[in-house]
């Protein structure tokens, strides 16, 4: 793999490669990760969502509004596990309310997901 090093006007040093170098690095990465999230789900870690679930991931209002549900718990239920009313979850579950680091793991771990399973990309 050809490539140029090349020191911006700051000292950032940056790398110059050809697209294909670039497409290669690419699919490497995408193997990587696609051979990651097997050995996750083969270890029973990871959780398989099949077409009807993405789609009725993607139609809830929000990600919590999908995950209980799933994971057969109902809203005061999260809430006791999580430490907070029933009413913030259902908030939450709508949308209308954000919440901290420290909250959005402990819904994550009373549901099993990763915090990045609840979080709205923006």
């Amino acid at each position: 793999m050809k490539h140029t090093l090349i020191v911006t006007p700051s000292g950032e040093e940056m790398v110059l490669i050809s697209k294909a170098d670039f497409d290669q690095i690419e699919d490497l990465l995408d193997v990587a990760a696609y051979d990651a999230a097997k050995a996750q789900s083969a270890g029973g870690s990871g959780d398989l969502l099949s077409v009807e679930e993405v789609k009725a991931a993607l139609a809830a209002p929000s990600p919590l509004a999908f995950w209980p549900p799933k994971r057969g718990l109902k809203q005061k239920d999260l809430a006791a596990a999580a430490g907070v009313s029933q009413s913030y979850v259902a908030d939450r579950e709508a949308g209308r309310r954000k919440g901290d680091a420290a909250l959005i793991k402990r819904l994550s771990q009373a549901l099993r997901v990763r915090m990045e399973d609840l979080v709205i990309d923006d």
